[in-house]
Parts: C-alpha cells; structure tokens; sequence
C-alpha cells in the first residue's frame, strides 16, 4: 500500500517507444507532447541515430524547457549509424537484426528506469515490447501510426487469402474488387491492396511479417489511432468488433495546435520534429505568390524516385497551368554516379519562372499557406491528415505501406482528391494538377474545406 501511495503522489510516468521511422516518430512525438500538457511525465525512446538527426535538426532542448517532465532517451535499432535507412529497410532487416537488440535495450531502460514507467505507448508495428511488458507487469497501449483503413486491410490480408482474393493475377486482375473487408467492399481494388499484395507469393515474408505485427497489436490493453470518428468512424466500428478499447485521438497535429494555441498563442510551426534540414526559404517565395495559386509537391521522408520519374513529374508540372513548389530530398533521385542529383540541380536551372524547388520542407506551415491550392503526395497517412486538416485537395501518388489504401478512400470516399497510383506520365501529371487547381478547382476546394470544417468542429468538441 505504501508503494502506491508513493506512485500516485506524482505524475504517472508513459514511456512512448516509435519505430525509428520520420513518420511514426513525427505522429508520436506529438502524442507525447499532448501528455506533457496533460502533466504526464513523458520519456520518448528514439533509437541513437534518429535522435541525433533530431538534435542537429531541431531544437530538442525547448521540449524539456517548456514539459520539465519530457525527457529523451535513445536506443540501438540495429543498424551501424552510417547505414542508409531509405526504402523498406526495416522491413527487411525487422526481425533478422532490429527486433533482437531493440527488445534486449526496451528492457534494460524499463528496468533501469525511475521513477518506473506506469504505461508504455508502443509503436504498434513493434510487436516485441508486447512481451517485455507482460514480463515485466506494466500496462502498454499500443499506437498505429498508419490510417486505421491500412490496419484493418492488414488485419483482413489472411481472410482475403482464405476467400481465394489473393493472388492477384496480372495485371488484367487489379480493378477486381476485394469483398472480403468488411465495410469496404463497394471500393477496394486489388490496385488499392498495400504493394506487398501484388506478389505471386502468398507466404512473402514482409506480408507475413506485417500481419502478425497487426494482429499482435489487438492484444494491448489498448489501442490508439491517430484519426477521429467523423473521418474514420464506420472502420473503427469494425475495429472494435476485434478490440473493443480503440481510442481516435487525432488529428494529432490539430489537436496540439489548439491546446498550444490556448495556452500559449503559438502556430502550427512551433517545434519541428523533422530529421531532415528544413529550407524555410520557399515561404518567402509563397508569400510572393496569389492565393490557391501553387501545388505543393513533396513524397515524404522515405520515397525515392528514377531520373526518369522525376523528369516525368516536372514535365507535367511545367506544362500545366500551375506554378509549383517541388521538394526533392538529397539523395532520393536514383541514378548512375551522381547522375541524380544533376537532373535535380538541371531542374532547378528551369524551373525559375514557374516553380521552387526545395530539399525539405516546413510541411505544415506550407499546407497552411493562402498560396497553396493543391497537394501532391505520397498519402502517407501524416501527410494525408495535414492536407485535410488545411482544407487542401489532393494528388494522389502512393509508393509503398499504407498509402495505396490511403488515396482510394481520398479520392473514391472522401472524394477530396485525384489516385494516380500505378502511373508516372507528363501528360496525365499536367491533367491532374489542371484539374485540381484550373479546371475543377472550386469541386475539389468545396469538398476539401467542408471535410476540414468538420474535422475542426470535431476537435474542439474534444
């Protein structure tokens, strides 16, 4: 008894553990920060690597400043720092080389930790600290940082297999709807099916590897998605018939905007959490531009694109009726000794009269710009929120996770966006960005401001 008394004299301590990934940690990181307003005590476990690009990107210091209970502390993923982490790495080093020595360090901080940690909040991909937490008697809710369509595609790929919907066979076969998730069967193709799916192999190992890691998440005492119930309510409902606990607490970025905004007055642009070098240049370049005149363009922190892709996307780009701002990220262009980066360096010589092109961006303040009209994205499911939230239409151009569910339910759902999955053509580029911000752009403007309104009404009922 006297050991509880002592633990409920101060804050409960949540120990908040992300795969080492920029999107998980961004979504996270936030979630955190909204503890630590709350007066939670708050240790964030980023591995070695991330955090140093977190410090030498940001400034860290002010989260322990401004939450005297936030804290850092960082663990191995495994990997050598030098290692180039791009791609799906993790998926293919996950359990060979990641899982083994991450579970052993989780276990070293918690045992290590004081005050001890009250509840972990997993990443829900790291299905590992699941069993160090029933070991060692501690709560643990688990956080999925995909969309909450992506987790339930995820947990019904085995029920797909099992009805005969996968194979896929060729490419005549991927328009065939997939009936077998329950509450998307009027709309998910094979082509809306994570890339993994489109595999002969029904025992791939990355399949194998994510369904496992989905259904394992349904085990916590808990489980968080980063949605709310206006945008995600009919699959949250199907969720719950697997795990009754499931919490929408997001939009996470707009949910911490507002109570920031409350209590201290401050924007969107606050704190960055980014591991890449933001080029705060290009805002100065939009203030120079008219209102909803600009489509914003940028893949994420992992994506990379051929010579010929990118040169393919910049022709649409510059033939359409549209000035744009391009981020391209060192090194994510794919080419022969140095070749990448010349087309990038080649397409910034051209593009002065009618684009900007950027290595990284300030993403929210940008989404938030009066001069921006449009997104073109990867959808990852960060990204995705920002642009609804911002009450911007969409371009849809998925890569890899949860993105290729992510642009069916914007466009064919929501109806706030264009899928040009599966393509990467000039002439269809220049199509869809015209109609996105000329031909049809007061459709898209209506349907994207009223889904934002109605996200924001949610928020402050929260």
């Amino acid at each position: 008894m006297e050991q509880d008394r002592s633990s409920q004299s101060r804050p409960p301590h949540v120990l908040v553990f992300p795969l080492p990934l920029q999107g998980h940690i961004n979504s996270m990181i936030k979630l955190a920060e909204l503890l630590a307003i709350a007066g939670f005590k708050l240790t964030f476990l980023n591995s070695h690597h991330n955090h140093e690009r977190l410090v030498k990107f940001n400034n860290i210091a002010a989260h322990s400043e401004r939450y005297p209970g936030f804290q850092f502390k960082t663990i191995t993923d495994g990997l050598p720092l030098n290692h180039p982490r791009s791609g799906s790495w993790f998926l293919d080093m996950f359990e060979d080389t990641m899982e083994l020595k991450m579970k052993e360090s989780l276990r070293e901080v918690l045992v290590n930790s004081s005050p001890p940690v009250d509840c972990i909040i997993g990443d829900g991909f790291l299905g590992f600290a699941l069993d160090v937490a029933k070991e060692l008697g501690i709560p643990i809710i688990f956080f999925r940082t995909s969309s909450p369509c992506c987790f339930w595609v995820y947990h019904s790929i085995p029920d797909i297999i099992q009805a005969g919907e996968l194979p896929i066979n060729g490419s005549e076969d991927m328009d065939r709807l997939i009936t077998t998730v329950p509450g998307m069967e009027t709309y998910l193709r094979c082509r809306d099916l994570p890339t993994f799916c489109r595999k002969l192999d029904i025992e791939d190992s990355s399949m194998k590897l994510v369904v496992k890691q989905t259904r394992k998440s349904l085990q916590a005492d808990a489980l968080i998605l980063n949605t709310a119930e206006e945008l995600d309510g009919p699959i949250l409902s199907q969720i719950r018939t697997k795990c009754p606990r499931v919490y929408a607490v997001g939009p996470l970025h707009a949910q911490l905007n507002t109570r920031l905004n409350a209590k201290h007055g401050e924007s969107y642009d606050h704190f960055s959490n980014t591991l890449w070098e933001v080029d705060k240049s290009c805002i100065f370049w939009l203030n120079k531009q008219p209102n909803r005149s600009v489509i914003y363009v940028s893949f994420g922190s992992i994506t990379s694109t051929s010579r010929e892709q990118l040169v393919e996307l910049w022709y649409g780009l510059l033939n359409s009726k549209t000035k744009f701002l391009l981020v391209v990220r060192p090194n994510s262009v794919i080419g022969k000794d140095g070749e990448g980066e010349d087309v990038v360096m080649e397409l910034m010589e051209k593009s002065k009269d009618r684009g900007y092109i950027v290595n990284w961006a300030p993403q929210e303040a940008v989404l938030n710009h009066p001069a921006i009209g449009g997104f073109f994205t990867h959808n990852g499911w960060n990204s995705t929120l920002e642009s609804i939230v911002a009450g911007v239409p969409m371009i849809c151009w998925p890569q890899f996770a949860d993105q290729h569910v992510n642009s069916r339910v914007v466009s064919e759902v929501w109806k706030i966006g264009l899928d040009m999955k599966d393509v990467c053509d000039s002439k269809i580029v220049e199509k869809m960005v015209n109609d996105v911000m000329v031909d049809r752009k007061e459709e898209f403007a209506k349907s994207a401001s009223e889904m934002a309104k109605e996200d924001k009404e949610e928020i402050k009922m929260v």
